[in-house]
């Protein structure tokens, strides 16, 4: 896919837990009630999750798809380091992907993703009440619309839907 992701490891789940943005520790933490250390490692192998890597070598971040097209991501501070590496290759993984949808919801805090999930061409939707301190989260999601399905990278039109 890229020099830059890679397929989940136990070594990257565990260094991403241990050193999350702080914004990122508080989502999970006071947003979910998680405890990073204990949740980040064993949720990392459930649905489709990779690891992010900038051009230093720091490991950034990890990022899944799990089932019905929830997606998640959790961030160090290596992502500031190479802010348009990063957003660059965090776009290559979801346009990559072939779910019709893709969705979750985010910490209103959450400047960092907030802002990244509108350069990856999410919509946002609602603001909600979540977890056990009722903080206020922001329902998110991306549809492919386009008619052959690759998420706007390819244009061609199918030949039954060309003019005549």
């Amino acid at each position: 896919m890229s020099n830059y992701i890679h397929p989940i490891t136990l070594e990257a789940a565990l260094y991403v837990a241990s050193h999350l943005r702080d914004d990122d520790y508080r989502e999970v933490k006071e947003g979910h009630g998680h405890n990073p250390l204990r949740y980040i490692p064993q949720s990392s192998f459930y649905g489709d999750t990779v690891w992010f890597e900038v051009p230093n070598g720091k490991t950034a971040g990890l990022a899944g798809v799990q089932d019905g097209g929830q997606v998640w991501m959790l961030c160090t501070n290596a992502i500031h380091e190479y802010p348009l590496t990063f957003a660059r290759e965090a776009k290559r993984f979801i346009e990559s992907r072939k779910e019709e949808l893709l969705w979750n919801i985010v910490d209103k805090r959450n400047a960092a993703h907030l802002k990244l999930l509108k350069f990856l061409g999410f919509k946002f939707l609602r603001e909600l009440k979540h977890g056990p301190n009722q903080l206020t989260f922001i329902e998110f999601c991306r549809v492919r619309t386009n008619l052959n399905g690759y998420n706007g990278t390819k244009h061609d039109v199918p030949s039954s839907r060309k003019p005549s």
